[in-house]
């Protein structure tokens, strides 16, 4: 016996009832959207009181401001996004991010001729609070963190490169590819690396450990010490904590903003 076929109008039943699925489910979306939405707006209300009670505390201690900037993240507020509006205006943190970035310029290149345009993050913090003095408004590792991805995005040159659970500030507009990072990496703890090095740890070609360590000369960015027993020793100043620790000199300390 053959099976009978599904007439047109299990079809057409089975569409419309598919249709009014679909039209639930748009109405659901819609309302949870709309819920989302009030959620949002309240949450935002609440967080605008949080600051405008708690602005002193934002604005002079770090560890507060990273937390509320945290807060902010979560429901898409960026206080930093603009020099206007409300956050600007209450907070005042446009104004301390962009006089922050400008302390970061100028402390990096007082020292890019020591460093070819490299420093480790500590260090920059270390700079940029002793030219600030000691009764300006402190400044945390995470208030630079977010002064140079401003200064990022502008497309200065800066950048940001991970060796060692920190960070590795690069104040000018090198090509480094993951190569270079990898090679800077293995570097930190000496403060140098050789070819053989970098051909053992990391089971590279000759050529390529070459080109990578060529490309940092070029740059500036490493020094090369020939003379070194063994294989040559290429220096990355940035991490040679002998010339990091060194006190800066009169003609560079003119060059940065108290």
């Amino acid at each position: 016996m053959h099976r009978r076929g599904v007439g047109a109008g299990a079809i057409a039943k089975k569409k419309l009832a598919e249709a009014k699925y679909k039209e639930r489910g748009n109405v659901l979306a819609e309302d949870q959207i709309v819920q989302m939405s009030k959620q949002l707006e309240t949450f935002k209300s609440h967080l605008e009181e949080f600051a405008s009670k708690h602005k002193q505390e934002i604005r002079k201690n770090p560890q507060f401001r990273v937390q509320f900037q945290e807060m902010c993240a979560t429901i898409g507020v960026d206080p930093l996004a603009s020099g206007k509006g409300f956050w600007s205006e209450m907070l005042g943190v446009g104004d301390f991010y962009y006089e922050l970035g400008v302390q970061i310029v100028e402390v990096c290149l007082a020292l890019k001729h020591r460093n070819g345009g490299l420093m480790t993050l500590d260090e920059l913090h270390q700079r940029v609070l002793k030219g600030r003095g000691k009764f300006a408004q402190d400044v945390s590792q995470d208030d630079l963190l977010r002064a140079l991805k401003k200064l990022k995005v502008m497309g200065s040159g800066f950048g940001m490169i991970p060796v060692g659970g920190s960070y590795l500030v690069q104040s000018v507009p090198a090509e480094l590819n993951m190569d270079h990072t990898v090679v800077l990496q293995l570097a930190e703890k000496k403060g140098f690396v050789t070819v053989s090095e970098i051909r053992e740890s990391l089971k590279w070609e000759k050529e390529r450990a070459c080109h990578v360590l060529d490309h940092l000369l070029k740059e500036g960015l490493a020094w090369l010490d020939a003379q070194a027993e063994g294989d040559a020793h290429y220096w990355l100043p940035a991490l040679f904590s002998e010339l990091s620790s060194r006190d800066i000199t009169p003609e560079e300390e003119n060059q940065m903003t108290p």
